[in-house]
């Protein structure tokens, strides 16, 4: 048995290749963990390292070819560059999904059926698009205005095509925006939501490009690995076919971020957030969900912080001063 995890050179997988060899997965002890992505930070996790693209075919089928047991696809490029660069993300975000969904199919078909991975996708809160409830119920249709959002959405109904024909055992899970991020900004149009506290945190100016009043919904890159931890060993027979579902997070306008960064840092912090104006981010965030009734998700056993004070005590406890 080995664990697949594509990403794993971002964030995330790297806090989930950690846990993985501090915690195991239940079902898969001391299983062998893969990483594959462009590039890995220089004291990375512990884990086997492949650097290469999602982007080349003949990687995704060397991948599938080892037929890990179960598979965390991280792997994509972030809104702001999808929706800049029209072609790129289509064919990384999409037709790359695809690819390794074909690989891994040849693969159960080659093995007379008796290969069948668990597949766990992290999609995005972006397959949503207004107008939106109050709250986003389970029943709320998927409808995305922005290019990352449809390929997202595009990957979410493919996994579901591809579980159903039993070819592997999917799960996308749609995350929230994940908050605080640790290390530099990257080009996600969500980037500022953490780097309005993390720089500060960090004695550094912080740049907020849209109003105080946008509401977003959030969780913490702890949060993100329990997600995905949960999602790789539940009874997936419990999600009756319908296998993308909306994570639970914390929903609070930007003004509500920064007077819990001020209650717990002080206003001296506070102080080094700059309002300057980005009506490209703006026009990509309005467009953006703000609230979720996670109740099915909850229900299936994933949680996530209470308030946005307990996601900035998270960051202070896991990653500050820590790059």
């Amino acid at each position: 048995m080995s664990i697949l995890i594509l990403g794993g050179g971002g964030m995330v997988g790297q806090k989930l290749a950690h846990s993985l060899a501090d915690h195991g997965l239940t079902g898969h002890e001391g299983a062998p963990v893969t990483l594959f992505d462009i590039g890995f930070p220089e004291t990375g996790a512990p884990g086997q390292q492949i650097r290469g693209s999602v982007t080349d075919p003949l990687a995704m089928r060397r991948l599938a070819a080892a037929r890990p047991e179960v598979i965390f696809h991280l792997a994509s490029i972030v809104s702001g560059e999808a929706e800049a660069d029209f072609e790129l993300g289509w064919l990384t975000n999409m037709q790359s999904f695809w690819t390794l969904l074909e690989a891994l199919r040849a693969e159960h078909l080659a093995s007379g059926g008796s290969y069948r991975p668990r597949f766990v996708f992290t999609s995005s809160i972006a397959v949503f698009g207004g107008p939106y409830p109050d709250k986003i119920g389970d029943e709320f249709l998927s409808a995305p205005l922005t290019s990352y959002g449809a390929q997202k959405a595009c990957n979410e109904l493919m996994l579901t095509d591809f579980s159903r024909k039993g070819y592997v055992d999917g799960i996308s899970i749609r995350l929230p925006t994940i908050c605080v991020r640790p290390g530099k900004a990257n080009k996600a149009a969500s980037s500022f939501f953490s780097g309005i506290i993390r720089e500060p945190l960090n004695g550094l100016e912080a740049i907020l490009p849209v109003p105080d009043t946008v509401r977003h919904w959030h969780a913490s890159p702890r949060s993100a690995v329990g997600f995905l931890r949960h999602a790789s060993t539940m009874d997936l027979g419990r999600l009756q076919d319908r296998r993308a579902l909306s994570m639970p997070g914390v929903s609070c306008t930007v003004a509500e971020q920064i007077e819990a960064l001020r209650a717990i840092a002080g206003n001296n912090v506070v102080s080094l957030i700059r309002s300057e104006p980005d009506e490209t981010v703006q026009r990509i965030v309005q467009g953006w969900p703000r609230d979720f009734d996670a109740a099915r998700a909850r229900k299936l056993g994933f949680a996530a912080e209470s308030d946005f004070a307990e996601i900035i005590r998270i960051y202070l406890e896991d990653d500050l001063h820590r790059g």
